[in-house]
């Protein structure tokens, strides 16, 4: 397999030229510097590769004595595609080769519908945004699907809420359609990703993403790269017992976290609140739709509703009790909070905040911030193509 441009890096030390433009155009000079080169070994390196068209010169650069540098970068045809696939939103972006965002689209998508209809749509879309785009090639192309995947695979292993998606070959059917290189990944993992590459936890090589929305998951970095464990499922906290006479998850177990603040969860709570009630902005909002989502929770807990803050509440101890044996575990450096019901905003971060001071051990809380997410939905699409730069960008 081949990437677009028909080249692959030939050595290390190309690689690691590429995986440091990726944070922005640099002088010749500094790229020595970091991939320790003298200055005319990096002078024949970046000269094959922009022979091989995988940089190119943007102008002077600042002296520093002696013979003039110049400014490199990727090359400017570069395009990685990013495919996120969620629960009920199907996003597809652009980015260029410094992983910014140049084109985007998002359509609802229902993935009861099964893998050959969801997948259908992710390619008219990529083909609308390549045509509006101008964009003839691709890079590498990163999906992200919400449930567990074997990585090496490229396949779901029983979704709990995708029906139909059971080992389906969605990297082998996306990269015989895309021609180039696809990686597919659960989407807790490629937004801790993206969060480690251009989010508030770039400085931090050891921490925990934890996405809250239609489930929960935790992605895992450990030296700076997502730790997947033995076959790819390590982080699903949605499924860890919180107690066992609790209420059944979709995955079958019962007292699941999922099952008592999954989307579909306080979907099921708050028509319970409407219906009896005891809470009348979502009775009318009942009402008036016919139906309520875990959205019309954060709204209603937003605007004061007594009900669904206690469900927010009640949500955020619960999380907060699942991460702080993580916490106490693993140690992390960060903890950051994304996802859709992240929106709930800093009434859940601070129940979170309080459980996990209180119940982890003091050395491993002593310094470490509980903060939400500042990338929001740009997290899965950024870590996407995080996750197939950093397999493009490595020696052949």
């Amino acid at each position: 397999m081949t990437n677009v441009l028909g080249v692959w890096p030939e050595n290390t030390h190309q690689a690691q030229i590429l995986r440091l433009l990726r944070d922005g155009p640099c002088s010749r000079a500094e790229l020595g510097d970091a991939v320790g080169l003298s200055r005319s070994k990096v002078a024949t390196e970046l000269d094959r590769m922009i022979e091989r068209g995988l940089v190119e010169t943007a102008g002077p650069a600042a002296s520093r004595g002696g013979r003039p540098s110049s400014i490199v970068r990727i090359a400017a045809a570069t395009r990685f595609l990013s495919i996120d696939i969620g629960a009920s939103t199907l996003d597809v972006a652009l980015t260029d080769g410094e992983l910014q965002v140049v084109a985007r689209l998002t359509e609802r998508t229902e993935l009861r519908q099964g893998p050959t209809t969801v997948i259908a749509q992710a390619l008219e879309l990529i083909t609308k945004l390549a045509a509006d785009s101008g964009t003839t090639r691709f890079t590498g192309a990163g999906i992200g699907v919400p449930g567990p995947v074997s990585f090496h695979e490229g396949v779901p292993v029983s979704p709990p809420f995708m029906p139909g998606w059971h080992r389906f070959p969605v990297r082998e059917m996306f990269s015989t359609e895309l021609g180039c290189p696809v990686l597919v990944d659960n989407d807790v993992n490629i937004m801790a990703l993206g969060e480690k590459h251009a989010g508030i936890a770039r400085s931090f090589d050891d921490f925990l993403f934890v996405k809250i929305g239609a489930g929960i998951g935790a992605g895992i970095v450990v030296d700076g790269d997502v730790y997947r464990g033995a076959n790819g499922c390590a982080g699903d906290i949605g499924h860890t017992a919180v107690d066992e006479n609790g209420p059944q998850c979709l995955c079958g177990n019962v007292g699941c976290l999922e099952a008592y603040f999954g989307g579909a969860a306080l979907t099921r709570d708050a028509v319970a609140a409407a219906r009896a009630g005891r809470s009348d902005q979502l009775a009318e909002q009942l009402a008036r739709i016919g139906t309520l989502t875990a959205l019309d929770v954060t709204r209603a807990a937003a605007a004061g509703d007594p009900v669904a803050v206690g469900m927010v509440r009640d949500g955020g101890r619960r999380v907060g009790q699942v991460l702080a044996r993580l916490v106490s575990f693993f140690n992390p450096g960060m903890v950051v909070i994304g996802g859709g019901l992240a929106g709930m905003g800093h009434a859940l971060l601070a129940e979170i905040r309080g459980v996990v001071y209180r119940s982890s051990l003091p050395l491993a809380t002593g310094d470490m911030p509980i903060v939400l997410s500042e990338l929001g939905d740009q997290a899965g699409l950024i870590g996407a193509t995080r996750m197939i730069s950093d397999h493009v960008f490595t020696a052949s």
